[in-house]
């Protein structure tokens, strides 16, 4: 059975680039889109991963093969930021993940209370922000399951990220992280004889997933850079007067790529020598 474990919608909220986080959304997919092209992809079990909404349950609730899950953006007290995945939530979840996302202990520990699989996502990008490595020892003592093929990273961050997890002993998630129609369901995690969504949850809880499809690359982050920008146009006449500025975006993304390639690589080197494996979190358990 297959499942994108990383999917955004219309209800992922702005998108975080100053000036545009006003007028540009983080994606302008459709639920019910998002839902048909994930099944005729393949999908045999559907989830979405909004930043920190459930705005997508109510169209989506209705198909018997959908489960809600969340991104949550969270803060650890370093002052790093980092992005961690929430699956299968019941819809009374997401007040306590948003009320406990800066909290991460606290976060952590809701969690586990209530016996949910989180994974800690895009690990090697520096998407949400700067990492030192008291992060990655955080992430290897708390964190069960780590993203590690995300469809819009580089190849090489997420080969860092399954080293990473595999040094540590933890289970594996993968999702295209589409923020676009184009991407969905071309990077997705699997776990074989798993017959419904029980049986796959317990599998990815179990280790017994695989990772399969596509990593990201420089024309594929371009497009979609592109596609987010006219469908931005779309919904908002006026700000075709910005369309000239779409001639900068392969010169931002290579800048980008550049960029993400020089983090992914000095905190993959960076980590294999760090203390790994840590079994237990060594953060105090609230409740």
């Amino acid at each position: 059975m297959k499942c994108d474990l990383h999917v955004h919608t219309l209800h992922s909220g702005m998108c975080t680039v100053p000036v545009l986080d006003r007028i540009c959304r983080e994606s302008y997919n459709d639920p019910d889109e998002v839902y048909e092209t994930l099944k005729r992809r393949g999908m045999g079990l559907v989830t979405v991963t909004d930043h920190d909404s459930i705005d997508a349950v109510e169209p989506l609730r209705r198909h018997h093969d959908f489960f809600l899950s969340e991104e949550v953006t969270c803060t650890m007290a370093s002052g790093t930021g980092l992005h961690v995945g929430v699956y299968d939530i019941a819809e009374r979840d997401h007040i306590e993940l948003q009320r406990r996302r800066d909290d991460l202990p606290s976060l952590i520990a809701y969690l586990d209370q209530r016996r949910l699989l989180y994974s800690v996502n895009h690990v090697f990008s520096s998407l949400t922000g700067p990492r030192n490595d008291a992060d990655f020892e955080d992430f290897v003592q708390c964190f069960r399951a780590v993203e590690t093929l995300n469809g819009q990273m580089l190849a090489r961050a997420n080969r860092h990220a399954a080293a990473f997890a595999a040094r540590n002993g933890k289970s594996i998630v993968a999702g295209s992280d589409a923020h676009t129609l184009a991407y969905l369901g071309k990077t997705y995690t699997e776990v074989r004889g798993a017959r419904n969504r029980h049986e796959f949850l317990e599998g990815l809880k179990l280790g017994r997933a695989t990772a399969a499809g596509e990593s990201g690359n420089y024309w594929k982050l371009t497009c979609a850079v592109w596609r987010i920008g006219r469908e931005m146009i779309r919904e908002k006449n006026w700000t075709l007067l910005l369309a000239p500025l779409m001639a900068l975006v392969p010169m931002i993304t290579l800048a980008n790529f550049a960029m993400e390639a020089a983090f992914a690589d000095k905190w993959g080197r960076r980590t294999a020598k760090l203390m790994s494996g840590v079994p237990a979190c060594a953060f105090e358990r609230a409740g």
